[in-house]
């Protein structure tokens, strides 16, 4: 089979390598598409994603869909669409019993966390733990499907802040997982939905999730103190400003986006000032299995998608990836016969 290794900083080599095969508990997954997150990015373009460092060649990719294609027990036959839950958990902690994704010791598909590092799906079999794999519904396309780990991570961080039919949410950057968190307090009906960028292009792509209104903080104002609801999901310092000013009196922050593991200049006195609950946010935990329900309702969560490339074209892949103005989420066709 064929598979995309990242070497070391913007050096990625496809070749071929010996496809695996699933024990007893395992199931074997014919890859069809492959979303690139920031992580992928920091991979590729900088050999590490914060401290942890490309020590051997990584298959990169977490956000994965394609056909089973073996399963030992014979629970699943050969070509069911599936999507896959990336995370193993790990030791569990009874600090946190409801908080796997939490625990100490856990893997995630694509990560060079763990040594040996945790292989990613950017290859035409993986082999996954039969508690990870998610059957589609006959509503979704595999290829929408690839959109599911994503939107679990913006569904988590809509968790975070409770019930928010009917409340105002802002979003903050407006770039894949922030135009996911407009689909996803679109769906929970939010009363109103507004976000924010730097560019016109993640703000023309927030509108088609959603936005009822967009700010280009380069230029506009956002209303001090005019939302319930915050969800951060740049990581950008200034941006994390905004967010606690945007904040009502006694209301909610979720940092969504993630943030260099390195001191940065914040203005915390609205969170003091004005009481507001501010939350951090991981992952997730199983909301995997609500997004996979929601990208089968709604069609139109497909538009976050902006490009989809072939394998053999993995450098222009991740150059688009990188450009924010002209992308959104960006796709890898593993197969060449995958269903566009």
């Amino acid at each position: 089979m064929r598979a995309a290794y990242i070497e070391s900083a913007q050096t990625i080599s496809v070749r071929e390598t010996s496809a695996p095969e699933p024990g007893a508990d395992q199931v074997r997954v014919r890859v069809d598409y492959v979303g690139i997150c920031g992580s992928d990015l920091h991979y590729y373009h900088e050999g590490a994603n914060g401290a942890f460092v490309v020590r051997e060649p990584l298959i990169p990719g977490h956000e994965v869909s394609g056909r089973v294609d073996r399963d030992p027990s014979g629970t699943l036959s050969a070509g069911t669409p599936v999507t896959v839950h990336p995370a193993t958990f790990g030791t569990p902690d009874p600090r946190i019993p409801d908080d796997p994704h939490l625990w100490g010791g856990g893997s995630y598909l694509g990560s060079a966390s763990t040594w040996p590092h945790t292989q990613g799906g950017l290859a035409e079999y993986i082999i996954v733990d039969r508690r990870m794999i998610r059957p589609l519904p006959a509503e979704l396309p595999i290829r929408r499907a690839a959109l599911a780990e994503p939107l679990a991570v913006a569904l988590h961080g809509l968790g975070k802040a409770g019930d928010v039919s009917g409340r105002s949410v802002l979003v903050t950057g407006s770039g894949p997982i922030g135009l996911l968190s407009i689909a996803a307090a679109v769906a929970a009906g939010a009363a109103h939905v507004h976000a924010t960028d730097v560019l016109p292009g993640p703000l023309r792509r927030a509108r088609l999730l959603g936005a009822d209104d967009v700010f280009d903080v380069t230029s506009d104002e956002v209303p001090d103190g005019g939302y319930d609801v915050v969800l951060e999901c740049s990581g950008v310092a200034a941006s994390v400003s905004t967010a606690l000013r945007a904040a009502r009196v006694g209301g909610t922050v979720v940092q969504v986006g993630m943030v260099p593991n390195e001191p940065r200049p914040i203005n915390i006195a609205p969170f003091i000032a004005k009481e507001i609950r501010w939350y951090g946010t991981f992952r997730f935990r199983d909301e995997i299995d609500r997004a996979v329900e929601l990208l089968a309702a709604a069609p139109h969560i497909e538009d976050v998608v902006t490009h989809v490339f072939d394998a053999d074209d993995l450098d222009d892949a991740f150059a688009t990836a990188r450009d924010s103005e002209v992308s959104g989420k960006v796709l890898v066709a593993v197969w060449p016969d995958a269903s566009r």
